[in-house]
């Protein structure tokens, strides 16, 4: 039931692990696979009380939900990671519904490229990368998305595979 929420949850959360070519990241730290999520966690704590509430998803999300339909997925996502039941997603709950296991990142990560490659050809073209980085809320310039390939070892023409994912996210 709560399936579908946790994976979009997860996939926009992993998002914030991007590096961004041009300089900027949203993540410090290590490049280390089981490096901590607290830069992704500070980000949706927008009002930066130690806890993540339904009005932070309401406030980080504005915009990519329509109408009711946003209270639904925000309700979903608290109900999945709120393991205490207190109403709000504290940092190691947050860390745990991330998969912080091997095992569960990685089918996340296959997850995460399955959705980005909207053609299935099992490698991610400049438009996959695009099209995933708006979806996600992040505005990536042309140069951006250049930067990305080439640093997933991939070039403009055939893209970078799922290793080359893993490359751009910093988590091999």
């Amino acid at each position: 039931m709560h399936q579908q929420p946790q994976r979009i949850f997860s996939l926009r959360l992993l998002t914030f692990h991007v590096m961004c070519p041009s300089g900027s990241t949203l993540r410090s730290g290590t490049a280390a696979a089981n490096s901590d999520f607290r830069s992704a966690f500070d980000v949706l704590d927008t009002d930066r009380d130690g806890k993540i509430s339904r009005e932070d998803l309401r406030a980080f999300y504005a915009g990519f939900c329509n109408g009711g339909e946003e209270d639904e997925i925000i309700g979903s996502m608290i109900s999945v990671a709120d393991l205490n039941r207190d109403g709000f997603v504290e940092y190691e709950e947050f860390e745990r519904v991330l998969g912080y296991k091997k095992k569960a990142a990685a089918e996340v990560m296959k997850d995460v490229f399955r959705v980005m490659d909207k053609d299935g050809d099992g490698r991610l073209s400049h438009e996959d990368l695009k099209s995933y980085m708006k979806w996600a809320g992040f505005s990536a310039t042309d140069d951006d998305i250049r930067a990305m390939i080439k640093l997933g070892g991939g070039d403009e023409n055939d893209g970078v595979s799922f290793d080359g994912l893993l490359k751009i996210l910093a988590v091999s």
